[in-house]
């Protein structure tokens, strides 16, 4: 009996097809309020992921053009623009800035339509971004904004200029320290240690922020080296702290107790109610730097 040649050239291409499929380059979008905000949040876990091949972006949804203390304006917002250009570079990612004043967004049906079809394009698998009950106006109304946009993304007569998702991403948020209505869940803990000096160095690029206005509006100006490898050593002294116990208590979800034990830098994320929710096994397949 003839082998059914068709068959097996059928067979072979589907594996060729699965395999290509299985080790596809993630997609990963970080939306935050302004130019620095994802590198503080989700710098290092952004290095960890153009490491390994795959595609990371960070969208400002404001152009900061209102942070600093001497500078505003246009000329600002071109500065930080720049600035953050520069630290995509450093970590080997894309970085977009949106044309919206600092200070000023609001959570309108326009910026959410634009929010929708940045995570359309980016064909994104994850989004990552602000919670709701965030310090800062910008940080809420991004929130909303991506919280909005988490099922519309799938939704083809919503924004129809661009094609919807065949898939909802999942969504998470980055971590922070408010409690009220309910705090940050350390769903998921990232391993940074061996990307910290990356991390540092792209926050480092954000002049205008770690060097000038957050000192200033922080009185602690004084504390800012001249030197250029001062600041930076600065910078991590300033970014850099202990593991909290829920960190370490995820990360020993993650990576183990042995290995847990020697983190000395860790970005953690929690799960969005919104969007695909994911079991543990589609939580290591989207972080592929998770340990067994």
């Amino acid at each position: 009996m003839k082998p059914n040649y068709l068959f097996v050239l059928f067979f072979v291409f589907s594996c060729i097809h699965f395999s290509f499929a299985q080790n596809k380059p993630l997609q990963i979008i970080m939306i935050g309020a302004h130019p620095d905000d994802c590198d503080i949040k989700g710098g290092g876990t952004a290095a960890l992921f153009a490491e390994m091949g795959h595609h990371v972006k960070f969208i400002s949804v404001t152009n900061g053009d209102a942070g600093h203390m001497e500078m505003g304006g246009g000329a600002l917002a071109k500065r930080r623009t720049e600035e953050a250009k520069e630290a995509g570079r450093r970590l080997g990612i894309a970085y977009e800035v949106l044309d919206h004043h600092d200070g000023e967004l609001l959570a309108t049906l326009p910026i959410r339509l634009e929010i929708i079809r940045k995570i359309r394009e980016w064909n994104a698998d994850v989004v990552i971004s602000h919670r709701s009950n965030d310090y800062h106006p910008d940080h809420r109304y991004t929130a909303i904004l991506v919280q909005d946009a988490a099922y519309m993304v799938g939704v083809p007569n919503i924004a129809p200029d661009t094609p919807p998702l065949s898939k909802n991403p999942v969504f998470l948020y980055f971590q922070d320290h408010f409690q009220k209505p309910y705090p940050f869940r350390a769903d998921i803990a990232v391993d940074i240690t061996t990307v910290i000096d990356k991390k540092i160095y792209a926050m480092d690029a954000h002049e205008s922020q770690f060097y000038e206005w957050l000192p200033w509006i922080g009185r602690y100006e004084e504390e800012v080296p001249l030197g250029k490898e001062e600041r930076i050593a600065w910078l991590k002294s300033k970014r850099t702290g202990k593991i909290s116990p829920s960190a370490l208590t995820s990360l020993e979800k993650w990576y183990g107790t042995e290995m847990a034990s020697r983190v000395k830098h860790v970005e953690l994320f929690e799960v969005c109610e919104y969007g695909s929710q994911p079991t543990e096994a589609e939580i290591r397949r989207l972080f592929p730097m998770l340990k067994p």
